[in-house]
Parts: C-alpha cells; sequence; structure tokens
C-alpha cells in the first residue's frame, strides 16, 4: 500500500502518533487510507449541502473495509462570479483543485481517492486530479437542482438572466422579475439545465469515472446518498483489483464522451474540459475530432438552453445509461470499455430503458442528424472556435452581418443596454481569451441580456473568451489564437464583414489580402489587463484555448 509510507514500521512510530493524536486506532491506521475530497462550501449551491454526501461516502468506504479521511478543495459559483472581476477566476480555478488534490494525495500517501463534486470547473478539476495521480478514484457529484413551475414554465439560472434583459427592454415587470428571482433556483444543486456543471457530471458518467445516475439524480433524492456509498464501497473494489484512472481513461473513453456530449448537446466548456482531462491522461484530442464525432451522432436532446427540458427530466426518462443505450443502436459507442463499476459499459447499460421519447429521442428520430456542438474554423479563427449549435436557432445557423468590436465584457454589456446593438449585427468581444481575460471570463450576462431584449435569433456573438452553459443563440466561443496571443480577431474593426457558416463549420472575415497585411504590420497586442498575483502567473502560463488552456510551464 502506498499508506506504507506513513504507518509501516518503526521508523514511522512519529508518523503514527500524529495519526493518533487525531484519535485514529491501530485498526484504521492498518487499513487502506481513502482521501475523500470535498468541495463544500456556503456560497456555491452545488456545495453546500456535500457534507451530507461525504458523511455517505464514508460510510461506504467503511463497509468496503477502508478508513476514510477528508480533506477539502475549493470551488467557485460562476453565477455569482459572473459579469464582473470574479469571473476572470473561475476557469483558473480549476488548476488550482487540480493542484490542491494532488498536493493533499502524494503528501500523506493516499491509497485511493472519493472526490465529491460537483460545479462547473470543479468535476473537470477533479477528473484532471485523478488522471494525474492515477490510484484507484471513484468520482461522486452532489447531484442537479431541481427546476419549479411558475406560470406554465420551467424556470433556472438562465430564466434569471434572461429577465434581466426583458426588463431592460420593458417586456417583464418589476413584479415578475422579482418572482423569477425567487424560483429560478429553488434549492441546492447544480443549475438545472444542461450546463456546464452537469454536462461533466454526465460526462463523468460516459468516461466510466463516476457510477451510473451520478448525472442526473437530483441532489435533494435519498438516491444521492445512496449513490454516494455505493462510491465508497465501489472505490475499495477497485483498490482490491488494482484498477486505476489509466485503465479507464482511455482514448476510447473520450471518444464515446465526446458522442454522448454531441447527443446531448451539452455546454461548449466540455471541449475545453475534455481536452484538459486528456492532457492529464496523455490521451491526444483535439478540436478537429469534435466535428468528425458530430458529423456521425445524432443530436438526441434538447435540454436547457437548447430546449424545455431539464436534468431531472432526463433522469426520469432513464438517464445517461438510456441516452448510451440509443447511441449503441447504431454501434456509435465502444460498450467493452471498463468503468469505475468493476464491469463494462455494456452490463451497465444493459437493463436501460427510454422512458421518454420526447426528452430522449429514439436514435431513428432524432432533433439532428448530427451533433449539438460545432467546431468552425476560417480567417477569423485560423485554430478554432466553438458553438453550441443545438441552442442556435434555424435563422442564425448562417449568418452575415457588420462587426461591432469590443476589448472587454463590461464594454460590450453597456453596448447591449445602451441599445447600441441592431438587427443583424455580430458582436465581437476581444481580450477575453485565457491569457488576455485572463482566466476567459463566461459571457452569460451579454448573451443573456441579448436574448431577454429579443436579439439571439438576429445577433451573433463571437468572443476568444468563452460562455456558459446556460447560453443559447449564435454565441461563438473559444476564438484561437486569441488577441492577445496576437490572433486575427484583434485586428477587426467596426464594420468589417463576418461571415458564420455553422452548418458547414466556416467562420471567415471579409476582408482583402492587402488591408490584412496592412493591419497585421500595425497590430500589437494589449498589454495584459491584470500584473500581479495568482492570474499574473497563470497568464504566463496557460495555453491556447484549443488545447484546453491547461498550465504547461
Amino acid at each position: 500500500m502506498i499508506s506504507d509510507d506513513v504507518k509501516k514500521g518503526v521508523e514511522k512510530t512519529p508518523h503514527r502518533s500524529l495519526f493518533k493524536a487525531m484519535g485514529y486506532t491501530d485498526t484504521e491506521i492498518q487499513r487502506p487510507l481513502v482521501g475523500v475530497v470535498n468541495s463544500q462550501n456556503d456560497i456555491v449551491p452545488g456545495h453546500v449541502h456535500l457534507d451530507t454526501v461525504v458523511e455517505a461516502v464514508k460510510t461506504g468506504v467503511l463497509i468496503g473495509g477502508g478508513t476514510p479521511i477528508g480533506f477539502p478543495t475549493i470551488a467557485v459559483c460562476d453565477g455569482i462570479a459572473m459579469g464582473h472581476e470574479g469571473m476572470h477566476y473561475s476557469l483558473v480555478s480549476r488548476e488550482l483543485i487540480a493542484d490542491s488534490i494532488e498536493t493533499m494525495t502524494k503528501a500523506h500517501r493516499f491509497d485511493a481517492l472519493v472526490m465529491v463534486t460537483n460545479c462547473d470547473k470543479v468535476v473537470p478539476g477533479m477528473l484532471m486530479a485523478a488522471a494525474r495521480i492515477n490510484i484507484p478514484t471513484v468520482i461522486v457529484s452532489g447531484g442537479p437542482m431541481l427546476s419549479v413551475n411558475v406560470d406554465g414554465k420551467d424556470l433556472d439560472l438562465s430564466s434569471a438572466f434572461e429577465a434581466v434583459g426583458a426588463y431592460k427592454a420593458g417586456r417583464l415587470s418589476r413584479e415578475k422579475l422579482k418572482e423569477c428571482e425567487n424560483w429560478a433556483c429553488p434549492g441546492c444543486g447544480s443549475c438545472s439545465g444542461m450546463f456546464t456543471a452537469n454536462s461533466m457530471n454526465c460526462l463523468t458518467e460516459v468516461l466510466g469515472m463516476g457510477l451510473p445516475g451520478n448525472g442526473t439524480i437530483p441532489a435533494v433524492f435519498s438516491e444521492r446518498l445512496r449513490l454516494a456509498k455505493d462510491a465508497g464501497i465501489k472505490v475499495m473494489e477497485l483498490f482490491n483489483k488494482g484498477i486505476k484512472p489509466e485503465h479507464i481513461l482511455t482514448r476510447e473513453a473520450f471518444l464515446n464522451a465526446l458522442t454522448v456530449d454531441m447527443a446531448l448537446g451539452c455546454s461548449t466548456n466540455s471541449m475545453l474540459h475534455l481536452p484538459a482531462i486528456a492532457y492529464e491522461a496523455n490521451v491526444d484530442l483535439n478540436l478537429d475530432l469534435a466535428n468528425e464525432v458530430s458529423s456521425r451522432t445524432p443530436n438526441l436532446c434538447k435540454l436547457s438552453p437548447a430546449g424545455p427540458y431539464h436534468i431531472q427530466d432526463l433522469y426520469y426518462a432513464g438517464g445517461i445509461q438510456a441516452v448510451m443505450k440509443e447511441l449503441d443502436k447504431k454501434n456509435l459507442l465502444n460498450t467493452d470499455l471498463l468503468t469505475v463499476t468493476g464491469s463494462s459499459i455494456k452490463e451497465s447499460i444493459e437493463k436501460a430503458v427510454n422512458k421518454n421519447p420526447q426528452v430522449i429521442r429514439p436514435i431513428e428520430e432524432p432533433y439532428s442528424p448530427t451533433g449539438g456542438i460545432a467546431v468552425l474554423k476560417g480567417k477569423l479563427a485560423p485554430n478554432g472556435c466553438v458553438v453550441k449549435k443545438s441552442a442556435v436557432a434555424d435563422e442564425m445557423l448562417v449568418h452575415s452581418g457588420p462587426a461591432k468590436v469590443y476589448d472587454s465584457e463590461n464594454d460590450a454589456i453597456k453596448a447591449i443596454y445602451g441599445g447600441s446593438i441592431k438587427a443583424g449585427d455580430v458582436v465581437i468581444i476581444r481580450y477575453e481569451g485565457p491569457k488576455g481575460g485572463p482566466g476567459m471570463r463566461e459571457m452569460l450576462s451579454p448573451t443573456s441580456a441579448l436574448a431577454g431584449m429579443g436579439l439571439d435569433k438576429q445577433v451573433a456573438l463571437i468572443t476568444d473568451g468563452r460562455f456558459s452553459g446556460a447560453t443559447r443563440g449564435a454565441a461563438i466561443g473559444h476564438v484561437s489564437p486569441e488577441a492577445a496571443e496576437g490572433g486575427n480577431i484583434g485586428l477587426v474593426k467596426n464594420g468589417d464583414r463576418i461571415d458564420i457558416d455553422i452548418t458547414k463549420g466556416i467562420i471567415e472575415w471579409d476582408i482583402s489580402e492587402e488591408e490584412y497585411e496592412e493591419r497585421r504590420k500595425a497590430f500589437k497586442p494589449k498589454e495584459a489587463k491584470i500584473k500581479k498575483g495568482y492570474l499574473s502567473r497563470y497568464a504566463k502560463l496557460v495555453s491556447s484555448a484549443s488545447t484546453g488552456a491547461v498550465l504547461k510551464g
């Protein structure tokens, strides 16, 4: 056991003494030591209840014959951090989470891990750590928030953001705005649509690192606690069998995840997180694969923001296992792969049933014959950019219009609320990438403002930053190279014509070669906005969004 490094032999007398200072008995010390990572805090709705889940995990570990030892990591609420300086710290927290887990695990010599997680950057951060550390590990989420129905409409966090735009446009009363505020987020859990947190919790199942139900069992259901106990039991089985993340996180597993990603229409942030996790697992995963997978994968689900359904509806319909079974009908998945269940995907999905063909379309009757996410390339984004195609209105799949250019999200929001954006425009927000932000802020405020004002079917938004999973409309992010790295998005001027064809994967910038060369010669990227602290260090080390925005140094 790895933990023998801190407990075996006469030489470890001082170490055992420290364990006994905490109340551990000889019997507990002799057992495998299982780290239980806890991202609970009192500022994130998805994490406020995680102590209860952690206690269930610890019970499972004890049942399985291990000694559970809890330790914390951080979590940022993207919704609360949205639209101000705090959003610079959201994506960058992913690396801190992975590093902190590595530090605690290596320093204290744990034999196995159960990671209790939930929200946007925490799930991928923990998966990155699992791949990097490579000891038996199970990921268990705290579960999704419920959505409640008000005036015939199921609300979620995006409803609240869009309500602001509707109110400012005079389309919603102050009373209805307050009602939305009170009911959009009715309790604990990760926000109820197929936003980033739930996307990654669902894809954790597909990757094989979470038990069936991990992504869809609601946070408030007792089934969530039973799942947590099972996770504790299972990690001991993995330990006894010597099954590690390297046996699960294979290239084929990532291709499965991309396939289900396309079928579900997950958050575009999955195009950042899957490559980052793959990087830690020594698997090459590039954006070009996304369109290849999308071309053969039908879009089976339209969950909020792409459609009217929420994660609880997906749960009642049969969950991720039912989606995978639909895809398996056309042999779109490798079902021979190992998972943390200790058995294959084929065995896990064998009894799955699609209980609601409206929520999970049968594969013979998909919403679209191709996937819910598209990667676009062209002069504006030579290394690619990403759009949630399933959340784009049909009339915006092909769009041309004049650029309205802003060098920060804040400037763009002022312009939108100030009435400067007109139907047909292409809003460009730059210097918001991994380096230029720094931290690649999410743009839910401007996209929600456009949607609330009724412009989401008339205006496109392009950025080297990124979008919340709650975003809908022709919102194109992750433009690479970013402006701060000298990318072409930094050369665009107001009035330049931008041509977008999402169906063909094209994003073009209508400019003559002569004009382009003149601008290129005169161009000098703006200096970093933040020059000290963690964000400054992050900006110096972070890679492009096209490679997952990972730290390389």
